[in-house]
């Protein structure tokens, strides 16, 4: 293997011609017999110093490209653009077989842009601190143009003294130390000789942990999870921009507030949005029920937000992670093997890529590409209601309660023969209508299905037809204005056979398509996705059991049948058939998901009572208040401490707790961390009444206000684990701690061991 860099720098001004100039060559290169690499880095503190990194088989591949017409015509475009060379400007860096040979690792780091300066900071500390290291001869810091990739390329003595340091575990604190943060989950690439005859030449391909397909809120909470654990990830989407109109879900779940609390998104939702605090129902012109979606206890009301919206909040939070979705690339095909997924991809411009991914994920949407390719079908067929129905971005004027979710149905002997669903947005007098379309439409599609999804357009509703609607289901003298867009579209539901084809996965409406009411779609993608992504990583990581990513179908496809069977058996009614109203509220909220029958969820009690008043394993882990932490001036909330990427683990004592128990709480705090591969974090609640241990360790807080001891159902001893996704993985009263090991295989590779 030969590896060429040549550094160039842009004279002012220029820099986009240089970028320009590599662009139209970079194909032809990689088309050349014998390339194996080729890149375009910028200086990470000179943004006008570039460095061209070519590799090759062999000289012969080398000397074809440096006497060529691609080479020359790279020369001549960049010319007059840049300034003369220095004598060092080109390296050339090769080796034989079997010898000694100095070997060069490439290490690729994604920086938040916000963290660069701190970085460059910790990188030159780290650059003094590795001087005195055995084998270590130098490296350069470089960074990709226009992205958050740096480049650290080292040049070392030997493979052995490279891996003798990457291997010795003081090597973090006393040389990568400030920015040992930077550098969770990297995999260094090593360069050395090679003989050409046994390496023959090969495409270059991306790699990366997982790609996601699909930018939408499914895929977008699927990079964001993978990217806060470190994961490399990729996500592309083959629209070249974001949607900018609402004609998609509109309603957020407070399960979903819940987890947009937990990414740190949820304080930007709720200014963009507005609360929908609850709704009424009218049929025939009569107010038949009007309820409040205020419910004491709930997290958050049932906010409203246009789709558009969610997708900005969510790529922004993405963008803080270092991750952007690559728009305008679309995948093609892919093919699987043991070992990983090869994805060729498609871009707006005509040009192909190939993407070699330990996982894909299909998060495409209703026409996904992914669920074809792998041939997935839907359960009893894909369903599609015979009705056309039209969207609206419309003012009404009327007297109405405000806030409120509306809807008027007309019904003529008992049947159903029109209805009209208003959500209120932002803005005064401003609301999404959905009602059946007018005649004309189903007549030009005679009888036959429109496409499915909300985006299927057979032409724009007016104004009038607005109004038409209105005239005859909304109260009289209801007005209709400033129409901003509208839509047609054909309701489709169904749920597909599977969620995953070995290391290929499927999500939100790619995996299960709804009525739009509630906003049940857009919120049970979010659900998979925070579901399955916390497994990913741990698969990426290599630490997952072996069983783990089979749960994500387990534990989700139950939901998405049940999510669909509901909306479609409740579609064309009043939408309040229970008598438990607040029930179906929470229900419909997915504040009442449960893996119950999971096979990831366990527990250990000493009687049936035990524990009988709190959350059982496989349901939502509630919040509480009032607890107390040395040091801290305020009460904290329980979802303080289960906040986060890992998961957590709540020992709870109160004065009846023997000596014994606490010494074995302290003795598995100490020692469960390290061999859950730092995935568990514990902290120790006590009773009001029960004294603090003389060590804080683990972390101690007492339940001031008895709210965990009364929300949870403990009394003496007992343990909850709390899974990264906010569920109770298991539970136990009094605290045991095999059972507590065995669980844990059921999630990490040789847990507990």
């Amino acid at each position: 293997m030969i590896r060429t860099m040549l550094r160039v720098r842009a004279r002012s001004g220029f820099e986009t011609v240089v970028a320009s100039a590599w662009r139209a060559v970079a194909d032809d290169i990689g088309a050349m017999p014998g390339n194996r690499l080729r890149q375009l880095l910028v200086d990470a503190t000179d943004p006008g110093t570039f460095v061209v990194v070519t590799e090759w088989a062999d000289d012969a591949a080398l000397r074809d490209y440096l006497d060529g017409p691609v080479a020359r015509r790279w020369a001549d475009a960049v010319q007059a653009a840049c300034e003369p060379p220095a004598v060092d400007s080109y390296r050339v860096m090769h080796g034989r077989a079997g010898t000694a040979a100095r070997i060069y690792v490439d290490v690729a780091i994604i920086v938040p842009v916000d963290r660069i300066d701190e970085f460059h900071r910790g990188h030159a500390e780290v650059v003094t601190r590795m001087s005195g290291v055995d084998g270590y001869l130098r490296e350069e810091l470089l960074r990709e143009p226009g992205t958050p990739v740096h480049h650290i390329f080292a040049e070392w003595r030997s493979q052995e003294q490279f891996r003798r340091w990457i291997s010795d575990p003081d090597h973090e604190r006393a040389e990568a130390g400030p920015i040992a943060e930077f550098l969770v989950g990297i995999r260094p690439r090593i360069f050395h000789p090679a003989d050409p005859s046994n390496d023959p030449p090969a495409a270059p391909a991306r790699s990366t942990d997982v790609l996601v397909v699909g930018a939408g809120p499914t895929g977008l909470t699927t990079a964001i999870e993978l990217a806060r654990r470190g994961v490399d990830c990729q996500i592309i989407d083959r629209l070249t921009s974001p949607p900018d109109q609402a004609d998609k879900a509109i309603g957020v779940h407070c399960r979903t507030m819940e987890i947009w609390a937990d990414q740190g998104v949820d304080r930007e939702a709720m200014n963009a949005g507005s609360w929908l605090v609850g709704q009424a129902v009218f049929v025939n012109g009569h107010q038949v029920h009007r309820g409040s979606w205020e419910l004491p206890g709930l997290p958050y009301a049932h906010l409203g937000l246009p789709q558009y919206e969610t997708e900005r909040i969510l790529t922004d939070r993405l963008a803080t992670l270092g991750v952007r979705p690559r728009r305008g690339t679309e995948l093609v095909d892919f093919t699987s093997d043991d070992d990983g997924v090869t994805a060729n991809l498609a871009h707006a411009d005509g040009g192909t890529e190939t993407v070699r991914a330990k996982f894909l994920v299909g998060a495409d949407g209703a026409h996904s590409r992914v669920r074809q390719l792998l041939g997935l079908t839907f359960t009893g067929g894909l369903g599609r209601f015979p009705q056309l129905f039209m969207l609206g971005d419309v003012d009404v004027g009327w007297d109405m309660p405000a806030n409120h979710l509306l809807r008027f149905i007309h019904e003529t002997d008992g049947q159903l023969d029109n209805m009209l669903v208003c959500v209120p947005l932002r803005g005064e007098s401003r609301y999404r209508i959905a009602t059946m379309a007018p005649p004309r439409y189903f007549a030009a599609t005679c009888g036959e299905n429109a496409p499915p999804g909300f985006s299927a357009e057979l032409g724009e509703p007016t104004l009038a037809d607005v109004q038409a609607v209105l005239d005859q289901l909304a109260p009289a003298g209801t007005t209709a204005a400033n129409l901003r867009w509208s839509s047609i579209f054909r309701i489709s539901h169904g749920i597909v056979d599977r969620y995953r084809d070995g290391r290929i996965f499927v999500a939100g409406d790619a995996a299960h398509l709804h009525p739009p009411a509630g906003g049940q779609g857009m919120n049970t993608g979010i659900q998979d996705a925070w579901n399955l992504a916390w497994k990913l990583a741990l698969a990426v990581r290599g630490v997952a059991a072996p069983g783990l990513l089979d749960s994500y179908e387990i534990e989700r496809r139950p939901q998405g049948e049940e999510v669909v069977g509901r909306a479609v058996r409740l579609a064309f009614t009043d939408e309040l058939e229970r008598e438990d109203l607040e029930r179906q509220f929470l229900q419909e909220m997915s504040m009442l998901v449960s893996y119950a029958d999971s096979p990831l969820v366990g527990e250990s009690l000493a009687t049936v009572d035990a524990l009988r008043t709190g959350p059982a394993p496989g349901e939502r882990a509630p919040d509480v208040s009032g607890l107390r932490r040395r040091g801290v001036g305020h009460p904290m909330r329980l979802h303080e401490l289960t906040r986060g990427t890992r998961h957590t683990l709540l020992l709870y004592a109160d004065r009846t707790a023997d000596e014994a128990t606490l010494a074995a709480i302290d003795k598995l705090s100490a020692d469960l961390p390290e061999r859950t591969y730092g995935e568990v974090e514990v902290y120790l609640l006590l009773s009001p009444d029960t004294p603090a241990p003389p060590a804080d360790h683990p972390p101690v807080l007492h339940d001031a206000a008895g709210g965990f001891r009364a929300g949870y159902g403990t009394a003496g001893a007992a343990a909850y684990l709390i899974r990264p996704d906010g569920y109770v993985g298991f539970r136990s009263q009094p605290i045991n701690v095999e059972a507590l090991r065995h669980h844990l295989h059921l999630v990490f590779n040789g847990g507990a061991r």
